[in-house]
C-alpha cells in the first residue's frame, strides 16, 4: 500500500517552516495519543507511527530535501531502524513525548542542553544634521551595555574557583517528572537549566558573568543616509551569557530639520526670495547649496512660485544611483516702508499700466486691473 504524503499527514504545506512543522507535529501527537483514543488503540497507534515517521523526515533538512525530490523512495533507507523506527508500547511513546514536551518545558529528551545564550541586540538613536547625513561623517557614541565580566571571564565564579556540576540534575539542566503515562522534561529548579552551580560567586558581577558598562564606539556614517536608515555594528550588542556570542548594535539614523532645505529622496528643496524688479526685468541671484553658494540666472517676467532646477546639487543616494538635484522655488518679495519718492515712482509705474488711450484686449484689461489692485494694497 502506498504511503500517504508526509506533508498531508502533518497538515502543512510543502513550503512550511521548521517551526510550523514542529507545531503541527505536537498537535497531531496529542490528537492520536493512545491514551486519548482507548476505543480504537490499534488505529491510534498506526496513526501515531505515521506522524512520527513524517516528522522525523521533515524535521531533518537532508532527509526533507531527499523526500521533496524523490518522494518516499528517497528516504526509505533512512527509515529502516534506529531513531526512524517505531517501538510500540509505553517506551516508544515516552521517547516521542520527551521530544514534544521537552521544547515546551525547556527540556530535550533527557540530554544535557547547553545554557550558552547569544546576547541581546541593542538600538541607538543617532541624530545627524542634514549636512552630516548628505556628506557622511564619523560619529562617536556612548552606549550602556552588558559586557563580559573581566574578573571571572564570564563564568560568574570567584577568581580561582569555577562552577560545579549541579547536584540536582547531574549537569543535564533538566529534570524528568513522571506523571502516570507521561514523562515530562522541565528546567532544573536548582540551576535553572544551566547544569552548573556557583558556590562562590564573583564579587564584581555577583555570579551573573556580565556587568553593565558604558562603551564608546566610533560609527562610520556613509554619505546619503536618511531618517529611518540603520547601521549595523556586528558584535557590539550585549555580551552573551555563559560564553555565548555578543548581539549586534543597530544605530538608527534621525536627520534633524534644516532651516533652509527640505529633502525628498535624492532631491533637496528650498525657497529663494527675489525682489520685484528682478522678477520683472530678470537678473542673477546667489543661491545657497550644501556645498556653498552658486549663481542662478532669473529670466525676465518670472512669476512667484516658479521652480528652478540646479542639477547635481542634491543628495547621492546611500544605496547607489545618480546624485539628485536642488529645486529652488522663487518667492517675490513685496517692498515695504516705501519712501515718498518710491511711492511716486510706483504711482508713475501704475499709470503707465493704464490704457493711456490705447486699446487693450479684455485679457489685458484683466491683467492691468489685477496689477492696480496689487499696488493699491502695496501703497495702502
Amino acid at each position: 500500500m502506498a504511503k500517504e504524503d508526509f506533508y498531508k499527514l502533518l497538515g502543512v504545506g510543502k513550503n512550511a517552516s521548521d517551526a510550523e512543522i514542529k507545531k503541527s507535529y505536537r498537535k497531531m501527537a496529542m490528537k492520536y495519543h493512545p491514551d486519548r483514543n482507548k476505543e480504537k488503540p490499534e488505529e491510534s497507534e498506526k496513526n501515531f507511527k505515521q506522524i512520527k515517521e513524517a516528522y522525523e523526515i521533515l524535521s531533518d533538512p537532508q532527509k526533507r530535501s531527499a523526500y521533496d525530490q524523490f518522494g518516499h523512495a528517497g528516504v526509505d533507507n533512512s527509515m529502516g531502524g534506529g531513531r526512524g523506527g517505531f517501538s510500540g508500547g509505553a517506551e516508544g511513546f515516552g521517547d516521542i513525548f520527551g521530544d514534544v514536551f521537552g521544547d515546551i518545558f525547556g527540556g530535550g529528551g533527557g540530554r544535557q542542553r547547553s545554557n550558552v545564550q547569544r546576547g541581546a541586540d541593542l538600538r541607538y538613536n543617532l541624530e545627524l544634521t542634514l549636512e552630516e547625513a548628505v556628506a557622511g561623517t564619523e560619529a562617536k557614541i556612548r552606549v550602556p551595555v552588558l559586557t563580559t565580566c573581566s574578573e571571572c571571564n564570564g563564568s560568574g565564579a570567584k577568581k580561582g574557583s569555577s562552577p560545579v556540576t549541579c547536584s540536582t540534575c547531574q549537569g543535564h539542566g533538566q529534570v524528568r517528572m513522571q506523571q502516570g503515562f507521561f514523562s515530562v522534561q522541565q528546567a532544573c529548579p536548582t540551576c535553572h537549566g544551566s547544569g552548573q552551580q556557583i558556590k562562590d560567586p564573583c564579587h564584581q558581577c555577583h555570579g551573573q558573568g556580565r556587568v553593565q558598562e558604558n562603551k564608546t564606539l566610533s560609527v562610520k556614517v556613509p554619505e546619503g543616509v536618511d531618517t529611518g536608515d540603520r547601521i549595523r555594528l556586528s558584535g557590539e550588542g550585549e555580551a552573551g551569557a555563559n560564553g555565548g556570542p555578543s548581539g549586534d548594535l543597530y544605530v538608527q539614523v534621525q536627520v534633524k530639520d534644516h532651516p533652509i532645505f527640505t529633502r525628498e529622496g535624492a532631491n533637496l528643496y528650498c525657497e529663494v526670495p527675489i525682489s520685484f524688479p528682478v522678477a520683472c526685468l530678470g537678473g542673477e541671484l546667489e543661491v545657497p547649496t550644501l556645498s556653498g553658494k552658486v549663481k542662478l540666472k532669473v529670466p525676465a517676467e518670472t512669476q512667484t512660485g516658479k521652480l528652478f532646477r540646479l542639477r547635481g546639487k542634491g543628495v547621492k543616494p546611500v544605496r547607489g544611483g545618480s546624485v539628485g538635484d536642488l529645486m529652488c522655488r522663487v518667492q517675490i518679495e513685496t517692498p515695504v516702508r516705501l519712501t515718498k519718492e518710491q511711492k511716486v515712482l510706483v504711482e508713475q509705474f501704475r499709470e503707465t499700466l493704464s490704457t493711456g488711450g490705447k486699446h487693450h484686449s479684455p485679457q489685458e484689461h484683466t491683467w492691468i486691473d489685477g496689477v492696480k489692485s496689487f499696488f493699491d494694497k502695496l501703497t495702502g
